[in-house]
């Protein structure tokens, strides 16, 4: 616990670099996704298929490297594993720095946590893990298609309360 709050006090504390900014230029509906994989041919897998469904894509190697990217940036979309950088998957130091966001930052995030205990779309789980989506790692082979249909869901989920905060000036 000490170790994570030691890395997100140390990616907080540290002064503005403009190469940590993960894009130069986003046009207009243009969507971000930030993947944490350790695994290269997985996370070759995600971001080959985050980018047929027309997403810009950063990829972290270690958690420090995924937080710099979300220290100047508000993904459309993060995708974790849940041993990402960590050898205990209840650990994770990505994932608590989402969870510890207020909720109004927090929803404009759609996370995916590929998991190898967790089956795919487990909703209880994601409640649990405080994620939008769960994808085992046996179905990475389709992962474009489980998050296209997890982001759609959560669209139609939420447009009204987005609608909303629009309407009162906070969104």
């Amino acid at each position: 616990m000490e170790e994570q709050k030691a890395l997100l006090n140390e990616v907080a504390s540290e002064g503005y670099d403009a190469g940590d900014k993960p894009f130069d230029f986003v046009g207009e509906g243009g969507e971000t996704a930030l993947v944490c994989e350790p695994d290269p041919s997985v996370r070759e897998k995600i971001s080959g298929s985050l980018k047929e469904l027309g997403y810009q894509i950063t990829t972290a190697e270690k958690a420090k490297d995924a937080l710099k990217a979300m220290r100047f940036h508000l993904f459309d979309l993060v995708v974790v594993n849940e041993r990402f950088d960590m050898t205990d998957p209840d650990t994770n130091d990505v994932l608590e720095y989402l969870e510890n966001l207020n909720m109004t930052t927090r929803r404009r995030f759609f996370v995916a946590l590929v998991s190898e205990k967790y089956r795919t779309t487990d909703n209880m789980a994601a409640f649990n893990r405080s994620v939008n989506l769960v994808i085992n790692l046996k179905n990475i082979g389709d992962v474009g298609t489980i998050i296209k249909q997890g982001v759609a869901d959560n669209r139609v989920f939420y447009h009204i309360f987005q609608e909303t905060l629009q309407k009162m000036g906070k969104a």
